[in-house]
């Protein structure tokens, strides 16, 4: 048998140089050097050098028998089913040869928060042609902003058609990890939801793609758990429950909120209390002049218009990259003094002024002081005109306490009602509900009881190995959040690969690079308009003097901030040759074969057009391609 990996038996004797005589998996068999001893050609081990120079004339090199491109065996567990999870359950098997990979999710479906989320009203806040994968486009959303179940079911179709299932084990709870620091491994305690069973797993990398839409926020109110009756959470609605004649009391302004009101206004019999914790802004339409190009008049894509988008590709691509150029040109909106965010204010005042032109009394309680973005821009179609509707009561007075039979306000009077719904978020910057443990058995909970802190949203200190998608600081300010999925997601395939590659049993982010990213956020965050005084889940508990939630700049900024990772900012631990490692930090260049040429498949790939990277002559610098995105190594 061939010392090559995969050489056929007929050349293996023909001369060809196959390193090694004997190997274990790919790598040489020889015994490893231990103690500072050094190895021979022969795997005999010689007397360790008393000196530097000594060392280094009688150091020998034994090869390191696998192919350069070093696909040694490495597991990953990703915890979460979501646009994030399954990104990882497409990217990670197609760029990551000789890999384990697991995905478990909780939920019986892939969809993650869109599983989860179907209140009434439930629809994607941003237009859904600019809410998908880059390379995924859905010719047949059927508004601007899709509802819940339309996405749930794109992401259920786009797990199925790369065949993510493969990977996926649903209905399975992840109840506790920990890393253990001697086998450099994360360990799992997960529980089969169908059986009840409890098991172990464990891997490699572990990745949190469990997004941060996740935990719900209840509402931190005196009596809440003294209420009779229904009591839901915008987050696990009771599908059951028939709204219908019902005195409904409504807690919260954000998104969930903006749009179960309109909907439950519209229920036959149905009255609303809609306990307001804070001002909000109501933002035009994004992607409204898109639609007006078209000749659309509503946020409705008619049949036809999805046909025409079905059979003209071109076209559609258009549609989308205007979509998407416009959501990326406004980020001059979030920075405080910039002529977009005046102009911005005056607009939405304007607009909201005209919407609620019946109800002047509304428009002075809802219109905030501080500036559009300092809370989440939400358009809230058909948001403004409910709260102008007879069977709606828009209520400013703070809360005092939660009653049996209804809430009362600071100003004495009780509103009774028969269902409450609390449409009050998540909390966006908590760890996870599952116990996680790194070095030293510190949990995150206890190292982000101050503040979540991250390296670039995806790394913290402490917890090697671990990587997140959707951490602290990951959401966007302005621009795509799919594209930020997309980026993270490709960084943390760069990081699994290099580890393959180069042997590298443990990879944990410099505490000193954590403090600097979050030096930088806190010199970023104090130039724009989401440090103002305002409620809003950006910041820890609502009103911190530190904004977790978002990346500190626009989403294009994050995608050139993680295009190529700064391997320098990691502390690395490396295998030893006894378990498939080197004691030689190159060894990762193996025996001087390609895998190319050992399968004997694609052996001149670098003269395949899809890798020629010709030049434009006669100026090579006036290529379109790096004038659009700047060159990075």
């Amino acid at each position: 048998m061939s010392a090559v990996p995969n050489l056929p038996e007929e050349l293996s004797h023909a001369g060809i140089p196959t390193g090694p005589a004997a190997s274990v998996n790919g790598h040489s068999a020889t015994k490893p050097a231990t103690n500072g001893d050094h190895v021979g050609t022969n795997g005999a081990v010689k007397a360790p050098a008393t000196t530097a120079a000594e060392a280094d004339a009688n150091y020998v090199y034994s090869l390191h028998d696998a192919p350069v491109e070093n696909c040694r065996p490495i597991k990953v567990i990703v915890i979460g089913a979501g646009y994030s999870g399954i990104y990882c359950g497409i990217r990670l098997p197609e760029r990551i040869r000789n890999l384990d990979l697991t995905i478990y999710d909780k939920n019986e479906g892939f969809g993650g928060t869109w599983w989860e989320n179907r209140y009434p009203g439930c629809a994607c806040d941003i237009p859904s042609h600019s809410y998908q994968y880059s390379f995924s486009p859905n010719t047949q959303w059927s508004a601007l902003y899709a509802p819940s179940w339309e996405i749930r079911q794109y992401l259920n179709d786009t797990a199925r058609k790369y065949s993510v299932d493969r990977f996926t084990k649903l209905k399975h709870e992840v109840n506790d990890t920990w890393f253990d620091k001697d086998q450099a491994r994360w360990h799992l305690k997960i529980t089969n939801l169908e059986t009840g069973q409890a098991f172990e797993d464990d891997a490699d990398v572990l990745i949190s793609a469990r997004g941060n839409l996740n935990n719900m926020a209840w509402p931190d109110i005196e009596g809440l758990d003294q209420f009779k009756g229904p009591k839901m959470h915008s987050a696990k609605w009771d599908q059951e429950y028939d709204f219908k004649g019902k005195r409904v009391g409504v807690i919260g302004t954000g998104s969930s909120a903006i749009q179960i009101i309109p909907a439950l206004q519209k229920v036959e019999g149905t009255f609303l209390s809609c306990f307001a914790r804070g001002r909000t802004w109501i933002s035009p339409p994004f992607g409204k002049q898109i639609l007006d190009q078209l000749g659309l008049t509503s946020y409705q894509i008619p049949p036809e218009r999805r046909a025409q988008f079905a059979r003209d590709p071109d076209g559609y691509e258009k549609f989308r990259l205007a979509i998407e150029e416009d959501a990326n040109v406004i980020h001059g909106v979030t920075i405080r003094g910039h002529p977009l965010q005046k102009a911005g204010q005056e607009l939405f005042r304007q607009m909201m002024k005209e919407r609620l032109k019946s109800r002047p009394d509304i428009f002075e309680e809802i219109v905030p002081s501080f500036s559009p973005g300092c809370r989440r821009l939400t358009p809230g179609p058909g948001f403004l005109e409910a709260l102008t509707e007879d069977n709606v009561d828009y209520i400013k007075t703070e809360i005092e306490r939660i009653e049996p039979t209804g809430v009362r306000t600071q100003d004495g009077k009780l509103h009774e009602i028969d269902v409450l719904v609390c449409a009050t978020g998540f909390q966006s910057s908590a760890p996870p509900p599952f116990g996680v443990r790194g070095l030293g058995g510190r949990t995150l909970v206890d190292k982000w009881a101050d503040r979540a802190d991250s390296y670039l949203s995806l790394a913290t200190d402490g917890f090697p190995n671990l990587f997140m998608m959707m951490g602290p600081n990951s959401a966007i300010g302005s621009g795509s959040l799919t594209m930020m999925f997309e980026a993270v997601g490709d960084y943390i395939v760069k990081c699994v690969r290099k580890m393959q590659k180069e042997n590298v049993r443990s990879m944990a982010i410099k505490k000193e690079r954590v403090r600097d990213f979050m030096a930088y956020a806190d010199a970023y965050f104090d130039r724009t308009v989401f440090m103002e005084d305002c409620r809003s889940w950006y910041r820890k508990g609502g009103k911190g003097d530190k904004v977790t939630g978002l990346w500190p700049g626009s989403s294009m900024h994050c995608i050139e901030a993680l295009r190529s990772p700064r391997w320098e900012d990691y502390d690395y631990e490396y295998l030893d040759r006894e378990h498939g490692g080197d004691d030689n930090r190159l060894g990762f260049l193996g025996n001087g074969w390609s895998v190319n040429q050992i399968d004997e498949v694609h052996t001149a790939w670098y003269l395949y057009p899809e890798f020629l990277q010709v030049p434009l002559a006669p100026r090579p610098e006036d290529n379109w391609f790096y004038q659009a995105r700047a060159f990075s190594p």
